[in-house]
């Protein structure tokens, strides 16, 4: 209650000051209309606040404006982040919070569990201002890590701008001529040793301290393939992070090469990796260098040793002689070509398992085969038979002439005739559904050869030079390209452009590997992912073609650029009972023009 006044005293009322005029404003019902300072007959001296003991700015209650929980100069947490400092007239939000609830929904923190503003990390500010005051330089928000142990509060409306961490620095800065912990500028020349010091125990090197230490290095030989980087990035649309990844990949091999001055195998390169390294492009940049030895096994080198694994090493060795001759030809006599790859593998898995049944059965050299023993070997009947006929023909043949043996076993062995198959029509459903895939480049690849018959080699080797006013140039051909092929084409060449808008491969279909080089794209590509065989799909075309055109060999051969025995192979087709039917409902059947 207020001091009474005598009855006698005149009554007074001063003028009210700023905080009566307040608690009139924020009281609905005010117990008390005048402080002691203002009360008539004053002014009177405020009893000391009942709380924290001040004998100023006393508000109501007992209670000075600090204390009084309705005051409001009473300070207190921020509602959402507890940071100390604001006032009742915000909503007791501090300035970053108050921005948050209009940006935020409410929910709850995933690392304090609390009901409140919840940001796109999933954590609260709170959360997020304690991950960022223990981030480590150089390093991504722990917030699980950081909020762990409990969070540390902080006053309200400190934090002007957003805390940065630190850059991270080296451990041992290093001197350039650039100056420290600087690149510096790339030397002019490049010193290279030829001896290389042999490796006395060979120990596979930590990958952690392999990272560590391709953090702070800065060698020539980063310096020195910095500007081919920077010329293969643009020149073949690298991204940035493609850019980095060389660079890193350069700094790694500095780290695991076997001395400062060596140049680089590219078997070293293939364990990039396991360091979270880049191989083909690295390649690329060190070859382009000068600074590449290349001593990466060919795949078909790689199967041959798998293949040849167990057996005795005199066996061994005349197979490697025998595969090396296929590969690289001969040019002593007797003189030989090199041959495909794809028929070196062939040969190597139609003879392996004879081999081995010679091997298992105690043999350790090809010179202890006989014809008998041959003949026994060979599979009954079929294809395989006459794969394994061929296979074992050549390799004796190649061993009697390098006079690794005594005498040829196959000689005068009369071969068995092959049975060449029928071709057969597709489903039709099928290749409408992939002619209309909707993937762009699994539909143009359907097309070319659903309605002109391309093999898969030449999808995969097509130059975007190679069409031109609708027409394809194929093999010295001129082809008329169907409006159906036009209209996938045209929407593969948006996607393409869209997709890889810096790539300088000229190939038609490009990939994720190829798009950032100059190579064509795998010859498989994209049949496995469209689930369908290019070789069949070509079949059905060129059957269709046959039967349209009543078995006209001529136009057959000329249309497709086929030989003789090709064509007939699928003109003897004709006579089939279950191919006489003329297919029109299958893309194709028309007759070009």
């Amino acid at each position: 209650m207020s001091p009474a006044a005598g009855d006698d005293a005149p009554l007074r009322v001063p003028p009210l000051c700023n905080s009566c005029q307040r608690n009139r404003v924020a009281w609905s019902k005010p117990r008390v209309d005048f402080c002691y300072d203002c009360l008539p007959g004053g002014p009177f001296t405020p009893p000391p606040c009942s709380r924290c003991g001040t004998t100023t700015d006393y508000f109501s209650q007992g209670l000075c404006e600090r204390c009084h929980p309705r005051s409001p100069e009473r300070i207190g947490p921020c509602k959402d982040c507890l940071a100390w400092g604001v006032f009742p007239q915000h909503n007791f939000l501090c300035w970053t919070c108050r921005w948050w609830r209009q940006h935020y929904p409410q929910g709850v923190c995933d690392y304090c569990g609390r009901q409140t503003t919840v940001g796109d990390q999933g954590a609260c500010r709170l959360c997020l201002e304690q991950a960022r005051m223990l981030q480590e330089p150089g390093r991504a928000l722990d917030l699980d890590g950081a909020n762990r142990y409990g969070q540390q509060l902080f006053f309200a409306n400190m934090h002007f701008q957003r805390r940065k961490t630190r850059r991270l620095k080296p451990a041992n800065g290093w001197k350039t001529p650039g100056g420290w912990g600087r690149p510096g500028p790339p030397p002019k020349k490049l010193a290279l040793a030829e001896w290389v010091q042999p490796v006395l125990v060979d120990v596979p090197p930590d990958p952690e301290m392999v990272r560590q230490k391709a953090l702070i290095e800065n060698s020539e030989l980063t310096r020195y393939c910095a500007a081919i980087v920077g010329e293969h990035a643009e020149r073949f649309g690298w991204s940035k992070r493609q850019r980095n990844d060389v660079i890193r990949s350069l700094r790694l091999l500095q780290t695991l090469r076997d001395s400062p001055t060596a140049k680089i195998r590219a078997s070293d390169v293939l364990q990039l990796p396991r360091y979270d390294g880049n191989i083909v492009s690295t390649i690329d940049v060190l070859e382009a260098a000068g600074l590449l030895i290349e001593d990466r096994p060919r795949p078909i080198e790689a199967y041959f040793t798998k293949k040849a694994a167990g057996l005795p090493p005199t066996m061994r060795e005349q197979l490697e002689v025998w595969m090396t001759i296929l590969l690289d030809g001969a040019t002593i006599a007797p003189r030989q070509r090199a041959r495909d790859p794809l028929t070196i593998r062939i040969r190597i898995r139609s003879v392996v398992p004879a081999v081995t049944a010679w091997a298992e059965a105690g043999h350790q050299s090809l010179a202890e085969i006989t014809a008998a023993q041959v003949r026994a070997a060979l599979p009954e009947n079929g294809s395989q038979r006459v794969l394994a006929e061929q296979g074992l023909r050549s390799l004796f043949k190649t061993l009697k002439a390098r006079k690794l043996i005594f005498a040829n076993p196959t000689r005068g062995m009369k071969g068995t005739r092959q049975n060449s198959n029928v071709p057969m029509p597709l489903d039709t459903a099928l290749v409408r559904e992939k002619l209309n895939s909707p993937q762009p480049v699994i539909a143009l690849a359907v097309a070319l050869v659903a309605f002109h018959a391309l093999t898969a080699k030449q999808v995969s080797e097509l130059l975007l030079t190679d069409i031109a006013d609708g027409r394809l140039t194929l093999d010295g051909r001129s082809i008329p390209l169907a409006d159906p092929v036009r209209e996938r084409l045209a929407r593969w060449l948006d996607y393409r452009q869209t997709k890889w808008p810096n790539t300088q491969n000229p190939h038609l279909i490009i990939n994720q590997r190829s798009a950032p080089r100059l190579m064509a794209a795998n010859r498989t590509y994209p049949w496995q992912q469209g689930g369908i065989r290019p070789q069949k799909l070509r079949e059905d075309r060129i059957l269709a073609e046959v039967h349209a055109t009543g078995g006209d060999a001529r136009r057959i051969s000329d249309l497709f650029g086929l030989g003789i025995e090709s064509t007939n192979r699928y003109l003897d087709t004709l006579e089939h009972p279950d191919l006489a039917r003329v297919r029109d409902d299958v893309p194709g059947t028309s007759t070009p023009t």
